[in-house]
């Protein structure tokens, strides 16, 4: 199932809120409380939703992400937006380490006309999508291609990285919790991202306000290992202070 229009809004109105009443859902969205239900049971069932009682939360698995596929569509425009700010921050003629995730793919896309950089990905797809631009050299890492997201993880990726040094390591995330903690589901997949971040001189994370108080099972790292962060709304109570307190430099993409 790919949701649509209004299910997409539906679920990002879950993501930023933790949990909301199938009343107010009905209300935000300016449709009837049948039609919030009919969606709720369909995005339900499809693991996007837990319901409970009269309203609606966000899956609360902290051992697997949402299918590739339907992170694509999950707030597309936020994402799209920070990809943009991204972009704007990143200088030509540098080089660059991109991880897994959709959001990264769409910084791939908002990097298409840079030129001079060089770039070393774990992301088959941010590699498909860097190496039609002439003026940027692509890297792909070796290891272990995980074939619902063609990531690629493993000890050989660790390997890889380990040989690189980079200006900047452009990071996607799946959780992060209100104690400053970012996230992960897969174990192999988060040692590939905590190399990444070792072997770059700066770390730009990308994240959008979903993903705050998101839980996930394997640590990354803590925001004070991050340098700039790029989202797509301001971030609920307690990240401002966290971020403050790490000297993490927040950019909230415009409309």
């Amino acid at each position: 199932m790919i949701p649509n229009p209004r299910q997409l809004t539906l679920l990002t109105v879950v993501q930023a809120q933790g949990s909301v009443t199938v009343e107010q859902l009905a209300a935000t969205l300016g449709v009837t409380l049948q039609t919030v239900r009919r969606d709720v049971q369909r995005l339900a069932d499809e693991g996007l939703l837990a319901r409970f009682h009269g309203g609606v939360r966000p899956p609360s698995s902290t051992t697997e992400n949402i299918a590739h596929k339907q992170r694509e569509s999950l707030n597309a425009d936020g994402k799209a937006r920070i990809a943009l700010s991204v972009a704007a921050a990143v200088p030509n003629d540098c080089s660059l380490i991109l991880n897994i995730g959709t959001t990264t793919e769409a910084i791939a896309r908002a990097l298409s006309r840079h030129s001079g950089l060089r770039v070393i990905t774990n992301n088959l797809n941010v590699a498909s999508i860097l190496s039609t631009n002439p003026k940027c050299e692509v890297i792909v890492v070796g290891g272990v291609v995980r074939g619902r997201d063609q990531g690629i993880v493993g000890e050989a990726a660790v390997d890889f990285i380990r040989q690189f040094k980079v200006d900047i390591a452009l990071i996607g995330i799946s959780a992060i919790e209100p104690d400053g903690s970012l996230r992960d589901y897969d174990y192999r997949e988060v040692k590939v991202s905590q190399t990444i971040m070792a072997h770059a001189r700066e770390v730009w994370l990308a994240a959008d306000l979903s993903k705050f108080k998101r839980p996930a099972m394997v640590e990354v790292a803590t925001l004070d290992q991050i340098d700039r962060l790029f989202t797509d709304a301001h971030p609920p109570d307690p990240f401002p202070a966290l971020l403050a307190e790490a000297q993490v430099r927040l950019t909230v993409a415009a409309h």
